[in-house]
């Protein structure tokens, strides 16, 4: 089995960027939400919008729900390597203890 290094400040960085991203996602809406015919300069511009918020809202609760799972995996995936890389120091730590002291010479 080869070398493993698991670099945790940057799993966990990684999950706490995937919930930022998550909660952007599930804080946007319509991005003409709030907008009429006057501001857009037209029915058409704004029944394109009304069409675009429609489809993005079921792709966006998807997106999110992916974005929460992937939060979720790294978010454990630095608590198992920290717990892990715990136990094993008190396992070396414990070990190291039970060895005989040796006089230096």
């Amino acid at each position: 089995m080869g070398d493993q290094e698991a670099d945790i400040a940057r799993i966990k960085e990684s999950a706490r960027a995937l919930k930022r991203i998550r909660d952007t996602f599930a804080e946007r809406a319509n991005p003409a939400e709030g907008y009429g015919v006057g501001d857009l300069g037209s029915q058409k511009i704004l029944d394109a919008f009304d069409t675009f918020g429609s489809n993005w809202k079921i792709h966006r609760r998807q997106l999110t729900e992916e974005l929460e799972r992937l939060h979720g995996i790294t978010k454990g995936a630095a608590e198992s390597y920290e717990t892990l890389d715990h136990e094993l120091a008190e396992a070396l730590r414990s070990t190291d203890d039970r060895q005989p002291k040796t006089s230096g010479k």
